[in-house]
């Protein structure tokens, strides 16, 4: 179970990715931040992280968990009832303090875009622009309009737009202010998905290419692994993890993150010897827990690889075809379930026997009994 050439270069690239970010000045920081609305329990509970310049931070969990309650405490919307909020150095948010949304230089793109449905693309993209000269507002909109791509555009009402040209417009709104921090809310949830896909390229290349900080919330785990140079796992107003997509994926801090971002199969084994022992092979004991400790094995599909053969116990329950690869769900002799992805064109009749060839490139320990709290 040793890592391939390929997890190798991932991991470089990652510790590159993840030294450059740490030279650059950190714009947005949260201590220990909880923002309860009026009635009811906090909506997010001891929040802490930070945001470098140039940086996109992804917050991602389901729907409730606290996402857009943290981008509205960024942005000045809600007050804090302890924690603090620092924004370039300066405390803007702590109990008894709010500096107001307009003080901050924040930058919002909503779910919605909000285009104003009266003024034609160039006039909503000047719209905050009216403390400057006639000539400047022009030259900044014009030089927007080159950077998302819609130049021949201008004279447009929303209405004659596409979705992606309306965000488009809306990001050039925001854009155009130069905002100390860029917040965007679920921002592809109202465009299909060929379009989401291209969207998110796009957003990605403009936001490197004008050096923003931004924070962008989801709850689309693909999303957030395109997008984001670190992501914010939350859970319950709680925050379960916060690194790299690449850390978050292969080596997730809690079983709720481990399911949460991909498919995760959760195999019980028993430390002997060292050795963590399931049914389906051993595995180092990384974690070092005592011999005799019941644990659990986190296995991802593209650490499964299936081959037909006669005689194994372990058979093909079910097969999904993904366009590129198949998922198969395999069935072992104690009833649990594993999943292997395997290329679109390797495919086999359900109740075929496989073995299972295991290589585990990063090996995640779990309890027992953290696991099954995780789902109840």
């Amino acid at each position: 179970m040793m890592p391939t050439a390929q997890h190798e270069r991932n991991d470089q690239v990652e510790a590159d990715r993840s030294s450059d970010t740490r030279a650059r000045p950190t714009v947005l920081e949260l201590r220990h931040v909880t923002c309860a609305y009026e009635a009811g329990r906090p909506a997010i509970t001891d929040i802490s992280f930070s945001v470098r310049e140039g940086e996109i931070l992804c917050l991602l969990g389901p729907s409730g968990c606290g996402k857009t309650t943290t981008l509205r405490v960024v942005a000045g919307f809600e007050p804090v009832i302890s924690g603090e909020v620092h924004l370039e150095g300066k405390l803007v948010s702590s109990p008894g303090l709010l500096i107001p949304t307009e003080q901050r230089r924040t930058g919002m793109v909503f779910q919605e875009y909000a285009l104003f449905p009266h003024l034609r693309v160039v006039d909503n993209i000047a719209f905050g622009l009216q403390h400057l000269p006639q000539n400047q507002r022009a030259a900044h909109v014009c030089t927007m309009l080159e950077l998302i791509g819609l130049t021949g555009l201008e004279r447009r009402y929303p209405h004659e737009l596409s979705g992606g040209q309306q965000q488009r417009v809306a990001l050039a709104r925001a854009l155009v202010q130069k905002p100390v921090i860029l917040l965007l809310d679920e921002p592809f949830s109202n465009l299909d998905p060929d379009m989401t896909g291209k969207m998110r390229q796009d957003l990605h290349d403009l936001l490197t290419r004008t050096n923003t900080t931004a924070i962008l919330v989801t709850h689309d785990h693909d999303e957030a692994f395109a997008m984001a140079d670190r992501v914010a796992v939350l859970n319950n107003g709680c925050l379960e993890q916060f690194d790299t997509p690449e850390a978050i994926y292969h080596t997730p801090s809690t079983p709720f993150v481990a399911d949460f971002v991909g498919q995760a199969d959760f195999i019980p084994g028993v430390v002997e010897n060292g050795k963590v022992l399931t049914e389906i092979g051993e595995f180092p004991n990384q974690v070092g827990y005592q011999g005799g400790a019941k644990v659990v094995v986190m296995i991802r599909p593209d650490d499964v690889h299936i081959v037909p053969a006669e005689n194994c116990t372990a058979r093909i329950l079910a097969r999904q075809f993904r366009g590129s690869e198949n998922l198969y769900t395999i069935g072992l002799p104690s009833g649990h379930v594993v999943h292997s992805s395997e290329a679109s064109t390797s495919v086999y009749p359900i109740g075929t026997p496989v073995e299972l060839q295991v290589i585990a490139t990063h090996i995640v320990l779990f309890e027992q009994e953290t696991v099954s709290r995780a789902n109840t």
